[in-house]
């Protein structure tokens, strides 16, 4: 698992779904080992590392609901 100041220089990317007002906010680091998410409205709080087959297939889980 990836310490936070090992993803100190990734390039977090803001989930398409967010918005400006406040709602569920998500960010992930793509192109690493493992998926970090994080909250983007707290990003000083943590991530979680996910699988990047985990990743995949919950969000190909939710693109189908």
């Amino acid at each position: 698992m990836r310490t936070a100041s090992e993803l100190t220089a990734a390039q977090w990317r803001k989930s398409s779904y967010s918005n400006g007002q406040g709602g569920d906010c998500v960010e992930i680091a793509p192109g690493l080992a493992v998926v970090p998410v994080r909250d983007s409205k707290d990003p000083g709080v943590g991530h979680i590392t996910v699988a990047p087959a985990a990743w995949s297939a919950l969000t190909t889980a939710l693109r189908a609901a």
